[in-house]
């Protein structure tokens, strides 16, 4: 086989894969935006109209391939805060720490229904 069959062929399969994956992450983005508030799980910054392609899917565990339908390994996070996810992760393993986060709370302090049970009281 010659060398530029085997380009051709390498190319081939780098094609498909990427267009594989794009696949499955247009399914799994538009699931996840559906389930969830357009709201940035760590900033907490809301995100609408043009805006909303900066929003993005984090899977929790790091698994892209492991996506249940109900999200729970999901999470929506802006561009700036999964970058500074997984540069966290980074750091970490460069320092010989297995992980950087060590189940810390979210620093998102929206709540979507807050005071919901007083207006509905002060309607009745």
């Amino acid at each position: 086989m010659s060398a530029e069959n085997k380009d051709s062929k390498w190319g081939d399969l780098l094609a498909e894969a990427k267009r594989e994956r794009a696949q499955r992450e247009k399914s799994y983005r538009e699931m996840a935006l559906k389930l969830f508030p357009h709201v940035c799980g760590r900033c907490g910054r809301e995100f609408s109209g043009k805006r909303l392609s900066e929003l993005t899917v984090h899977h929790k565990d790091h698994n892209h391939d492991r996506n249940p339908p109900d999200g729970s390994n999901w999470e929506l996070l802006c561009i700036y805060c999964h970058d500074n996810e997984h540069q966290r992760d980074e750091v970490a393993q460069a320092y010989g720490q297995e992980e950087a986060r060590q189940e810390q709370k979210p620093t998102s302090t929206f709540k979507a229904f807050a005071g919901l049970a007083d207006l509905l009281k002060d309607k009745n």
